[in-house]
């Protein structure tokens, strides 16, 4: 992991496409403002971490309904 010390309206590159400029820094908080080609998928990763235990836990429901059903069905 690289770690790099930015000052407020100061950025950095990321290959030839992608610019991340420190926009606010606040007592808790940094906004960032992210420049990249439309092609490349932008996401919080906590929004990403509740889509995937979201799709684990729908996963595991259904599996839990069939085993239900079944041993109704016995």
């Amino acid at each position: 992991m690289l770690v790099i010390t930015r000052k407020a309206s100061e950025s950095i590159l990321i290959g030839d496409g992608i610019e991340i400029k420190v926009s606010e820094i606040g007592t808790d908080r940094v906004k960032l403002c992210i420049s990249a080609p439309k092609e490349i998928p932008i996401m919080r990763k906590e929004l990403l971490e509740t889509g995937d235990l979201n799709r684990e836990a729908s996963a595991l429901a259904d599996r839990e309904s069939v085993n239900r059903l079944k041993s109704i069905l016995k």
